[in-house]
């Protein structure tokens, strides 16, 4: 791929001003939110935070317990975020952290009290609808001790954009017995380029649980987040479904450093190009005893494109326990015809295997977002077949 020049996005419009309510969006940008799992008329959330173009448009509280700022504001209140804000992530790291930092528009800072039970999410969006908008937002996440919390985050761009860059900073703190489960999903656009640039730590008896769904085209994608489980106990997962079509190219993965004794660590991933590129990589350093990871990387190629599987497993010290499976293929001639023996036509057949290939069920979703998976999957098929 050629290189970003992310001169051509403009990174210096004014922000938006606030919006009150989010049911007066157009109908348009409530479909295209509610593809990337935001349901701005959802009632059984713990509060929203939104994020348009160059500012935040709304953030919302909704339970006690859970606290929600844009990045900006939690830097006035809180001297800056010195303890959290790029400790994980290098500032220097390459180019778009670099704009990130210096061209901060926004983002959020969402922090639980100690032993909080966060049952309903917090959805956050980040919104792209100008024209060549370039978007920076660095969002920090504190799960305090012994608290439980669920972000459901989406990241999307309007129809009428003639192009986007989004570049995204998140750090996540897991402490000591929490839990953290972080499901985004995208729903870019053929003419978007996205460079998130993600880091977490998970302390003593914290579980990390990390969702990705990506089911839309997008121009380029670049990630790897990276986890480090630096406390006794700790566990972090990772779980991704992604699907490439024609001119889309993604390279992803992510890294989990098993730092502590009985620490586990599990990576599962699930791609299908029909027509683009994907790098699916994913690494396991052990660094501690005892200690376990997994990796697994399936992918399926269906009319055309490339998948490059990259699967690393890193042992430092004796004892430590990795393991990976990794398989590129195509669907089974055999599968199809067992199928076709019991009354399906072979799209019918090929459908249903796709679809069991894209389970989700493993990623502990809400109904109604599973519902909204399914809708997607749904819409993917018409370009599959």
């Amino acid at each position: 791929m050629k290189p970003i020049d992310l001169s051509q996005f403009d990174f210096a419009a004014p922000a938006p001003g606030q919006i009150a309510d989010l049911n007066t969006l157009d109908e348009a940008d409530k479909h295209q939110l509610l593809m990337a799992g935001v349901d701005v008329a959802a009632s059984a959330v713990s509060g929203t935070y939104m994020h348009m173009d160059h500012g935040a448009v709304h953030c919302k509280s909704k339970r006690p317990g859970v606290e929600i700022l844009d990045i900006k504001s939690a830097m006035a209140k809180y001297d800056g975020l010195k303890e959290y804000m790029w400790t994980l992530v290098d500032k220097d790291k390459d180019d778009f952290t670099r704009k990130a930092a210096s061209d901060l528009h926004g983002g959020y800072f969402i922090r639980t009290e100690k032993g909080a039970k966060i049952t309903e999410p917090v959805q956050s969006c980040l919104f792209i609808k100008g024209d060549m908008t370039g978007q920076a937002v660095h969002n920090i996440i504190v799960v305090e001790e012994d608290s439980e919390l669920h972000i459901i985050t989406g990241c999307s761009v309007a129809h009428s954009s003639k192009g986007a860059a989004h570049l995204g900073i998140s750090e996540f703190f897991v402490k000591k017995n929490a839990k953290l489960t972080f499901t985004m999903i995208h729903n870019w656009a053929e003419n978007t380029v996205v460079r998130p640039r993600s880091a977490g730590k998970v302390e003593e008896g914290g579980v990390f649980l990390n969702n990705y769904v990506l089911l839309k085209p997008v121009r380029d994608l670049q990630m790897y987040p990276t986890v480090t489980l630096a406390g006794e106990g700790a566990v972090a997962r990772f779980n991704s479904v992604m699907v490439a079509p024609t001119g889309s190219h993604l390279d992803t993965g992510s890294r989990i450093i098993l730092a502590a004794p009985d620490t586990r660590g599990e990576m599962i991933a699930r791609t299908i190009t029909t027509g683009g590129t994907i790098i699916a990589r994913g690494h396991i350093a052990g660094n501690a005893v005892p200690a376990r990871g997994h990796l697994e990387c399936k992918g399926l190629i269906l009319g055309g494109g490339v998948i490059h599987a990259i699967p690393e497993l890193e042992a430092t010290v004796d004892g430590v326990e990795l393991s990976h499976e990794a398989a590129v293929g195509k669907i089974a001639q055999e599968e199809i015809e067992y199928l076709m023996a019991r009354g399906l036509d072979e799209e019918e057949a090929t459908s249903t295997i796709v679809r069991g290939f894209l389970n989700v069920d493993i990623m502990g979703l809400p109904d109604k977002l599973k519902k909204v998976i399914d809708e997607t999957i749904s819409e993917c098929e018409k370009d599959m077949f």
